[in-house]
């Protein structure tokens, strides 16, 4: 055997699912994204609601996925369930989104986004078991770095975008977030080109090898045995600040409502960036390492947005919170597919479950410190969070492996 056809053998190649996926992240986060960075000013200034509003509206919405994952996942397992599970998620986001710009009260925004959240929990487990299945084991953590980083990448757009209209005086908030509907439809039509070519290409490489072999029995959860990593997995979620909290902490630093989409697009470059090169990272230096580099900057830079004084000190802080995401989503579910072996579904399901349920009650129980006791000590307390996490995790992944 040649040398040199080692490193040009397919495994060094993503499957072309892999990249459609993306290509369906990119569009979607690009109709998503043109809402989410305006719902604080949204329910806050138009709507009337408070901080605690805005922690619920992340944690409900957050929550109802996880609700719908659980079993999402399991129904995953169930191979030729997958496609018309991925295209219904999707389905249920285009339809629903823009009818955000039409309601009169906090309560029927978070009514709304959680039902938007439903379709996306029935989309993610097999969407993420798909891609799991489809990759080599060598480069799983390059294959989510590339869903993760398309998915940021649309996430620059929708915001510019958003930020352009408002700016221009061509639309309101409402005009905005109802425009979201045509992004929404092209991502729709793409969701059914990827199921399609799954469907004829099976678990099959870009030169036609095999590389998975999903189960299609109907499954229990994953192996129980190394559940310590994804015991501290959902623990970063349940002390990790909300986004729209962040946002808000951001308006309260100076930085204007109409320039939030623009520091909310400027973030997602940093994700995109930094997701590429995390997943490149878990491939090379194995997933818990990545994950707890990622754990450190956020507790430093959770503790500095806990004291940050100026708009100036927001801009920063909230782009260097973007290298979190980076360094986390991508060996978060690399580790999650190598856990959960032939069942991908189920391993995805639990996960997103798992982790959706502690990002409600986080969500929620920051967002009352954030209410009742300021900004500073809500951002200080998960800062102290994410300290603990990052002394407890050589312990619980000796445990885990025994390494």
């Amino acid at each position: 055997m040649h040398r040199g056809a080692v490193p040009a053998a397919p495994s060094q190649r993503l499957p072309r699912q892999v990249k459609l996926f993306g290509w369906v992240s990119f569009l979607n986060d690009f109709a998503s994204e043109m809402i989410y960075p305006l719902l604080p000013a949204f329910v806050t200034g138009i709507l009337g609601g408070g901080a605690q509003a805005l922690g619920a509206l992340d944690g409900a919405a957050e929550f109802a996925a996880a609700f719908v994952k659980l079993g999402a996942g399991r129904l995953a397992d169930r191979v030729p369930l997958r496609g018309p599970m991925i295209v219904l998620g999707y389905f249920i986001a285009v339809v629903v989104r823009p009818v955000i710009a039409v309601t009169g009260a906090a309560w029927q925004v978070i009514g709304l986004r959680v039902v938007d959240r439903l379709g996306k929990g029935l989309r993610t487990p097999p969407r993420d078991a798909v891609i799991a299945d489809v990759t080599p084991a060598e480069l799983r953590g390059r294959a989510f770095g590339l869903q993760r980083g398309m998915d940021h990448a649309g996430a620059v757009l929708g915001p510019v975008l958003a930020w352009w209209l408002l700016a221009s005086g061509s639309a309101n908030v409402r005009t905005v977030i109802g425009a979201s509907v045509a992004p929404g439809v092209l991502v729709l039509l793409l969701a059914i080109w990827a199921v399609r070519d799954g469907g004829r290409r099976g678990t099959t490489g870009e030169d036609g090898e095999r590389v998975g072999a999903p189960s299609p029995s109907f499954p229990v959860l994953p192996r129980p045995a190394p559940s310590a990593p994804l015991v501290a997995i959902s623990l970063f979620y349940l002390l990790r600040m909300p986004d729209t909290l962040i946002i808000l902490r951001s308006q309260e630093l100076g930085v204007p409502v109409a320039i939030v989409p623009l520091l909310w697009a400027a973030v997602h470059v940093v994700r995109s960036s930094s997701s590429f090169l995390g997943g490149a990272a878990s491939d090379r230096l194995g997933p818990g390492r990545t994950m707890w580099a990622g754990w450190l900057v956020y507790a430093v830079l959770a503790a500095g947005m806990a004291r940050a004084g100026t708009a100036a000190a927001a801009w920063g802080l909230f782009l260097a919170l973007g290298l979190v995401s980076g360094l986390t989503e991508s060996p978060e579910r690399a580790l999650v597919a190598r856990l959960a072996g032939a069942r991908q579904g189920s391993g995805f399901g639990a996960y997103h479950g798992i982790t959706g349920f502690a990002a409600l009650v986080g969500g929620v129980a920051l967002g009352g410190v954030f209410q009742r006791y300021g900004a500073a000590t809500a951002f200080l307390a998960s800062a102290a969070g994410g300290v603990a996490l990052v002394l407890a995790w050589p312990v619980l992944a000796r445990a885990a492996w025994r390494e």
